[in-house]
């Protein structure tokens, strides 16, 4: 079993002139290293970064312990998403990824995501936004729910009425939000859960 993650940066390299022997004392030459300090919002970023890898890796080992103790197969790849940690259970050499963990709609791959969460929330004293994925599940429905949203936001263009979508996961709900925002038209989410839905408004 495995973990994957991002490389870092390489480093730089850097010249000196030298002077010739018994001539005139020479001007020193211009540095070309960039010494302009980083600024705070730069510094910010690259620390928000480092600590959503860390809570991937903090996530992976627990994930990793997991698998060895139900002595199931899966190689683990962490990454960042946007503004969250994202770690994969992946096939590897030795067998695929336990499909089991995904379950009926996603329902025990959510529960195994929100025990993680925990797990890394223990660790580092923060609530974890972290997304898990089992066999490429997540990466799967996202595609179809793209699909199904652009059909939905067709229709609702050409109608000019609401259109109401089936119940669906949170990570659904907001996949079909972000969709329907690019199109610029409007979406909310109505119920309660497990029967929160998404409705597509047309535009004012």
């Amino acid at each position: 079993m495995s973990t994957t993650t991002q490389p870092e940066g390489a480093g730089q390299e850097s010249a000196i002139a030298e002077s010739e022997p018994n001539a005139p004392e020479a001007q020193p030459a211009a540095e070309t290293q960039d010494t302009t300090p980083l600024t705070e919002s730069t510094r910010t970023q690259t620390e928000a970064q480092e600590e959503l890898i860390r809570e991937g890796e903090i996530a992976a080992d627990f994930l990793e312990a997991l698998l060895d103790i139900a002595d199931l197969s899966g190689d683990l790849e962490v990454d960042v998403e946007g503004n969250r940690a994202a770690v994969a259970i992946v096939d590897s050499e030795d067998g695929v990824a336990p499909r089991r963990l995904v379950g009926p709609g996603g329902q025990v791959l959510d529960a195994l995501q929100e025990l993680t969460r925990l797990a890394v929330q223990a660790e580092t004293g923060d609530r974890s936004r972290l997304m898990l994925d089992v066999a490429g599940y997540r990466s799967d429905r996202r595609a179809a729910l793209v699909n199904a949203a652009r059909a939905a936001i067709a229709e609702v263009k050409q109608s000019g009425e609401r259109r109401e979508l089936e119940p669906m996961t949170a990570f659904e709900r907001k996949v079909v939000h972000d969709e329907v925002l690019a199109a610029g038209l409007h979406s909310e989410s109505e119920g309660a859960e497990p029967s929160r839905y998404v409705v597509i408004q047309p535009s004012a």
